[in-house]
């Protein structure tokens, strides 16, 4: 079974669509068969690896209000093994035509079910809002990963976005795969402090792995590419691997966990 995990956080501008890129063309660069999923109706994970909006006749928007089937709307990769949703700004509508329908924020879930044993990982990239289309990505995902910028204001919108996230977890099978810094700079005092007051909140939910703020993550997404195929020897290519191993042994952890608990029941 595929694991789900939603890249959200309400705030935007914390790296979090280039987060969800980079999370899922590692992923698939070292042979995990990989979907990422556009909710985002700016739709910069889809420019993002290369396909143009322009051209596509039907998206996820499709998907969510009509019901095509997710399959008459994939779209292959610059990498093996890394297939994407896409989503054009028509997405935006969605969230005033889902308000009026059954199983409104399921939608999302019913689409992907098929697909559970097709992706080793699902990757979804959340709109930096708390509406309908963040709860379709965070019912249908097994975990929510959340990438943080280390400012204060950043902070203050954790806070928020963590409320929502206890709130659906009563309800949904949902658990929080951790918290991703982004953009950092390891020579301001705030930064160390924010990692501080965010460990001392999440304990070992958060990553050790810190993506820095370069210049060549910033430019990959304007050329298609995710900033491995982009800059494979910068800072931010090797930060972003080392993220998505540091992500792959915690999966690994978590497997061992489960098969002794299991074991000892």
């Amino acid at each position: 079974m595929s694991k789900i995990v939603a890249v959200a956080n309400q705030k935007g501008g914390v790296g979090k669509t280039t987060t969800a890129i980079n999370l899922a063309a590692n992923l698939a660069s070292i042979g995990q068969k990989c979907l990422l999923v556009d909710m985002d109706p700016q739709s910069n994970t889809t420019s993002g690896l290369g396909i143009d909006k322009n051209t596509l006749e039907k998206t996820i928007y499709d998907v969510l209000i009509d019901g095509i089937a997710l399959e008459d709307i994939l779209q292959g990769t610059v990498i093996d093994c890394l297939d994407v949703v896409p989503a054009t700004t028509d997405l935006s509508g969605a969230e005033v035509d889902l308000v009026n329908m059954e199983d409104r924020e399921r939608k999302l879930k019913f689409a992907l079910e098929k697909f559970q044993k097709v992706y080793k990982y699902i990757v979804i990239d959340c709109p930096p809002s708390l509406g309908l289309l963040t709860i379709n990505s965070l019912v249908a995902a097994n975990t929510v990963l959340i990438p943080m910028q280390c400012e204060f204001f950043a902070l203050q919108g954790l806070g928020q976005l963590s409320k929502t996230i206890l709130a659906l977890m009563q309800d949904y099978d949902l658990e929080l795969e951790g918290v991703l810094f982004t953009m950092f700079d390891s020579r301001t005092n705030l930064a160390e402090q924010v990692v501080a007051e965010v460990k001392n909140f999440f304990k070992d939910k958060v990553y050790e792995t810190k993506i820095p703020r370069t210049i060549k993550l910033a430019e990959a997404p304007s050329f298609g590419k995710p900033v491995l195929m982009y800059d494979p020897l910068g800072k931010g290519a090797q930060a972003y691997m080392d993220f998505a191993k540091e992500f792959l042994s915690r999966q690994e952890e978590v497997k061992i966990a489960d098969e002794i608990k299991d074991k000892s029941s």
